[in-house]
């Protein structure tokens, strides 16, 4: 018969043997997110050794795109829940790729009153797509400014001239100068481009300029 210690160490050596072999990060952390012991493959996202993640902070490895999530699973860890939390997250990995995927928390422990550890596996979704900042809505001058509110507002180009105290001329001239900026064949399609490209300020009326220089 096997001693009991001796089986508790064959067990153990055997645990770890698995833990080292799943595919997938994982980690073991205690409540507040400390990273215990991690995995080759949770190292492997660093460029790293497992050894070397020990005393890191996960949700510093991993950032979570929520901060309401976290704080909502900190204050169920407080109260003593023990479901499984999923947090949405994006990291820079050893390879110079920003990668997004799903970090899953599972508080286990001896028992309710112990000590509880949390196992924290990473489900990698791929490559996090960086989204383009939008360009800058094309620029416009005070004078165009205020010919596109009127015009945009339902004005005649008469109106729009006397408002303005520009000729029938000068304002059609602004006019033509915007619709060739904003590659618009007639006014409707030229109003319609101002608010789709930002230079029209939506939601809001009479209309006006987002930015004017």
């Amino acid at each position: 018969m096997v001693p009991l210690r001796l089986d508790g160490v064959v067990w153990r050596n055997r645990a770890i043997l698995l833990f080292d072999r799943i595919p997938m990060p994982v980690a073991v952390c205690d409540v507040y997110g400390t990273v215990v012991i991690a995995n080759p493959a949770m190292a492997a996202e660093w460029g790293t050794t497992p050894g070397s993640l020990r005393g890191r902070e996960v949700l510093e490895l991993f950032r979570p795109q929520e901060a309401a999530q976290v704080e909502r699973i900190a204050q169920a860890l407080r109260l003593g829940h023990r479901s499984r939390y999923p947090v949405s997250v994006r990291w820079d990995a050893a390879d110079g790729v920003r990668r997004h995927g799903e970090l899953t928390a599972d508080p286990v422990g001896d028992s309710p009153d112990g000590t509880t550890t949390l196992l924290v596996l990473v489900r990698v979704l791929g490559d996090a797509q960086e989204q383009a900042e939008p360009p800058p809505p094309p620029p416009v001058s005070p004078a165009e400014a205020r010919v596109l509110e009127l015009v945009a507002g339902g004005a005649t180009t008469a109106r729009a001239a006397r408002e303005t105290s520009l000729t029938v001329d000068g304002v059609n001239y602004h006019l033509r100068r915007l619709s060739a900026r904003l590659g618009a064949a007639n006014r409707t399609e030229l109003v319609a481009r101002a608010y789709a490209l930002g230079v029209l300020a939506p939601g809001v009326w009479p209309p006006r300029v987002s930015r004017a220089e």
